[in-house]
């Protein structure tokens, strides 16, 4: 998958059958969060923690630019584990991932450069920034994210609430 999706009538949205948790947005427990979560996931897709990695940015993204740290705000998250796959809904109380459609845009530039191997080209697309970017914002976690959720990485349209899924073989 290159590009992120938005669709608020996606079946990644749909929440049945899934397990609901809810957490403060407190930085400082991102990990607790994570480890909570995948404790119940199947050993067989534990894949040595690249999802407890990839569940923890969802989580650290939604607390971080959605949630603006802010303590008194939540983040909902929604999530099936099986032998066969991860699914996740991750929703803050922010405004929004605005500049998808810029991300999506970058990222095929991004992409392009690789396929052709144009390095030169490519040292203009090593981090995303928008005007809301802070110095440590980059889109690095997307670019995984993208590579990782195999099955869809689709946000609803306010761009508050992202969904992804990961098939394992």
């Amino acid at each position: 998958m290159e590009k992120i999706l938005i669709d608020d009538n996606s079946d990644l949205f749909n929440k049945e059958g899934m397990e609901y948790k809810e957490y403060p947005s407190d930085y400082a427990k991102i990990r607790l969060f994570t480890l909570l979560l995948v404790s119940s996931a199947p050993s067989r897709i534990k894949e040595t923690n690249l999802l407890e990695q990839q569940i923890s940015e969802l989580i650290r993204n939604g607390i971080i630019h959605g949630n603006k740290y802010d303590p008194q705000k939540i983040i909902k998250i929604w999530y099936l584990f099986s032998d066969k796959e991860a699914r996740f809904i991750v929703e803050d109380q922010g405004e929004g991932f605005k500049e998808i459609k810029e991300w999506n845009d970058f990222n095929h530039k991004r992409l392009e450069c690789v396929r052709k191997q144009d390095n030169k080209a490519l040292e203009n697309y090593i981090a995303f920034r928008s005007k809301n970017s802070k110095d440590s914002d980059g889109g690095n976690a997307l670019f995984a994210a993208l590579e990782y959720w195999n099955a869809g990485l689709v946000f609803n349209s306010k761009g508050n609430t992202v969904a992804v899924k990961k098939v394992f073989d």
